[in-house]
């Protein structure tokens, strides 16, 4: 496996390794995935089926193709703020991240939207918890028991996504002191990391 640091640069290791060796190897290039936005605070008249359309008419100096993007899902926050998550391509998505989207009558920010599953039952990451085949293990001290049930401290908490990591990984230990709903978990914000890597930016 050879690691590029940009879309140039993988399409050259490419071509120059089927060039020179196209008879004993085959070069395969990683398809990245398609970068996903999170378009904030957007009007309650907004809906999966409209705001495609409403995107393009009143952002008409983006100049953006009818299959530029796609709205993929709707999500409500604290206050009821309603979040709509797009997908776009590379070059949608700096068109979009360098200006402000009017949506309705509101001027909306935008942000990349990367996020991991979590389960609610075993929390552990990757999967939800309809998926879900583990044992019930709290989100704060990794004990197996549900989160309203447990009474250990702060200092105590035990992430188990990090113990998990530590039982594999002896030699390159991380912190393991943090719950595992801590945004700044190292098992969270490797996933992140990977999960950027494998976007086409």
């Amino acid at each position: 496996m050879i690691a590029a640091g940009s879309k140039e640069e993988r399409e050259r290791i490419s071509k120059s390794i089927t060039e020179k060796c196209g008879k004993e190897l085959e070069a395969k290039v990683q398809e990245l995935r398609n970068p996903r936005l999170v378009i904030y605070n957007i009007p309650e008249d907004i809906t999966l089926e409209n705001a495609t359309r409403t995107i393009r008419e009143q952002n008409l100096e983006l100049q953006l193709e009818e299959d530029a993007i796609t709205a993929k899902f709707i999500y409500r926050m604290k206050r009821n703020a309603r979040n709509l998550v797009v997908e776009v391509n590379s070059h949608t998505r700096k068109q979009i991240m360098n200006t402000r989207m009017k949506i309705g009558w509101v001027i909306c920010n935008v942000n990349d939207y990367t996020h991991v599953n979590r389960c609610f039952i075993c929390s552990r990451f990757n999967h939800r918890h309809t998926e879900c085949r583990g044992e019930e293990t709290c989100p704060l001290c990794a004990g197996n028991h549900k989160l309203r049930e447990c009474t250990t401290s702060q200092n105590e908490y035990k992430c188990i996504n990090c113990v998990t990591y530590n039982k594999y990984n002896r030699s390159n230990t991380i912190c393991t002191n943090h719950s595992s709903l801590d945004k700044n978990c190292p098992s969270l914000q490797a996933l992140l990391m990977k999960h950027k890597q494998n976007t086409d930016y």
